[in-house]
């Protein structure tokens, strides 16, 4: 979460090293300049009344005291010039230490922020991991029980051979042909796969997602989104967390039937720069999520063909809304499918 940053770069849990503001150089300033004037006219004048005046034949106190008497004021003018320049000089140390102690408590301050936003940021990760993590576990338990339901579906087909055969004729164990569950499958128990369960408590979902995993063409599609979400989850992209720019039902129809091109640009409604530039440097540097995210990109355009024959317009506007079809989008524009 966007926080404040000091004004000058620091390390974390650290003050900011401010820069040290440079004492004033020997040069004259503005007081020495007319502390050296009216010397210099001091100087000048009476130096020029004493030599016009024959003062010199006094003797030599005499001299002595015009002497004392022409410069005495001259080191008093230089001497109120370096305490106006030492007044100068302390004024700025203050000015310096006042800056330094105003932003050694905004640095304070921002710090104490950042721990605060950090520590609810940490508490939010924790969270989503583990709503991920009970999701996974559930979807796996599920295809682990895959092959245990089938034995009593094939069972009771009535394609199975009779059990009064022979011992010595044992019969053949004929199950149902791979895509005959299809015909099951309604399609909002299609869109419900392909969103996935919302939480432990989503029955419908967890049904619609067991029979969709019993479907041949269907579960290659659900397998893949899991694979695909469970890679993004890993950089901090949640398809809860995107908002799409929701596109016509007949865009979609028209790019199940097979059209392509920039006229159906608008399926990429995924405008996230954060989600888009993970997704793009990730597909670039690993081939694992570069090979899973095309493998489900097949997938899933496969199963909209085959949803969009039998679907309404809006059955497809509520597939358009699923989480497998949310990372359709944001894969979809990363790898160019809608250009």
């Amino acid at each position: 979460m966007p926080n404040k940053t000091p004004q000058h770069p620091q390390e974390a849990g650290s003050f900011p090293v401010l820069p040290r503001r440079s004492r004033p150089k020997g040069g004259f300033g503005a007081s020495e300049m007319i502390s050296l004037g009216l010397g210099a006219v001091w100087l000048a004048v009476f130096g020029w009344l004493f030599w016009h005046s024959g003062a010199g034949g006094g003797g030599v106190a005499q001299v002595v005291m015009v002497l004392v008497a022409l410069f005495l004021p001259v080191a008093l003018i230089l001497l109120a010039a370096l305490m106006f320049r030492s007044l100068r000089s302390m004024r700025s140390e203050a000015e310096h230490l006042h800056e330094m102690l105003d932003t050694m408590r905004q640095a304070y301050l921002s710090h104490a922020q950042m721990s605060n936003a950090g520590t609810a940021f940490e508490k939010r990760l924790d969270e989503i991991a583990a709503t991920a993590r009970r999701a996974e576990q559930a979807v796996a338990s599920i295809a682990s029980r895959r092959d245990g339901a089938a034995a009593p579906v094939a069972a009771q087909d009535p394609a199975a051979p009779a059990a009064t055969e022979s011992a010595d004729q044992p019969g053949l164990a004929l199950g149902a042909p791979p895509d005959a569950a299809t015909q099951f499958l309604s399609n909002a128990e299609v869109i419900r796969a392909l969103n996935f369960p919302d939480g432990p408590d989503d029955r419908e979902g967890f049904r619609a997602l067991r029979h969709a995993l019993q479907d041949h063409r269907l579960s290659k599609s659900v397998r893949a989104a899991q694979d695909i979400l469970t890679l993004l989850s890993q950089d901090g992209i949640y398809m809860d967390d995107l908002t799409p720019d929701r596109a016509r039902p007949e865009l979609w129809r028209r790019f199940a039937q097979g059209e392509r091109g920039r006229t159906l640009s608008g399926l990429g409604g995924i405008h996230d720069r954060s989600s888009l530039a993970l997704s793009a440097d990730r597909m670039r540097q690993d081939t694992i999520f570069r090979d899973t995210a095309h493998h489900f990109l097949r997938q899933f355009d496969r199963t909209l063909a085959d949803f969009e024959k039998s679907a309404t317009d809006a059955e497809l506007a509520e597939l358009s809304c699923t989480r497998s079809a949310r990372a359709f989008m944001l894969l979809g524009r990363v790898a160019g499918v809608f250009d």
